[in-house]
């Protein structure tokens, strides 16, 4: 994985071990990346696990259309919002286990760069600030395209990850605050 597991904490390190295991090619980049969201797990799993809905969190998606029932095998069309070297990516599920809390996402077609990619995301409960929050973890792997070096590539693929997972906090958070009653001193 890039050695990108450094400074993540023991838990992290053993779920990504547990949970994102890539086999990568000698042409291909792989990374995870963390996120601590001040919001507990069944909050943001409820955003995470909509395949058919992934613009209700990723900014740089401004349409989606499932083909079929939501299950294993799914089919996305997602239009992407102008400003990104792509204009369409055809994605389908490859896992979406709700007791594990797990997503992985295979990209099958479109108008893009991201040649075998695939993903997986993971959610595990942790405390943060006294409170019940969520430990995310996303790791992919994808093919290096000709004239990219695997540092260029995954440094892109890492910015558009960070930017989805700095939303799903806001977008976590924000819901979570409307829910929450805070103690009053009288």
């Amino acid at each position: 994985m890039n050695g990108n597991n450094n400074g993540f904490g023991s838990a992290a390190t053993e779920y990504i071990r547990r949970h994102h295991r890539h086999e990568t090619g000698e042409n291909q980049c792989s990374s995870a990346l963390v996120k601590r969201i001040k919001a507990p797990v069944p909050l943001v799993w409820s955003l995470v696990r909509r395949f058919d809905q992934p613009q209700k969190y990723k900014p740089f998606v401004s349409r989606c259309v499932v083909q079929g029932n939501l299950e294993i095998g799914s089919l996305r069309e997602v239009d992407v919002k102008s400003g990104l070297p792509a204009t369409t990516s055809t994605e389908r599920l490859e896992l979406l286990d709700d007791d594990e809390h797990i997503l992985s996402m295979r990209i099958v077609g479109g108008d893009h760069r991201l040649k075998n990619y695939s993903s997986i995301i993971s959610l595990h409960p942790e405390i943060i600030d006294g409170r019940p929050g969520t430990l995310v973890i996303e790791s992919f792997v994808v093919d290096v395209p000709e004239g990219n070096t695997k540092d260029e590539t995954c440094y892109f693929v890492e910015a558009l990850i960070k930017c989805n997972l700095k939303s799903l906090a806001d977008v976590s958070e924000g819901l979570a605050v409307q829910d929450r009653t805070e103690p009053v001193d009288l």
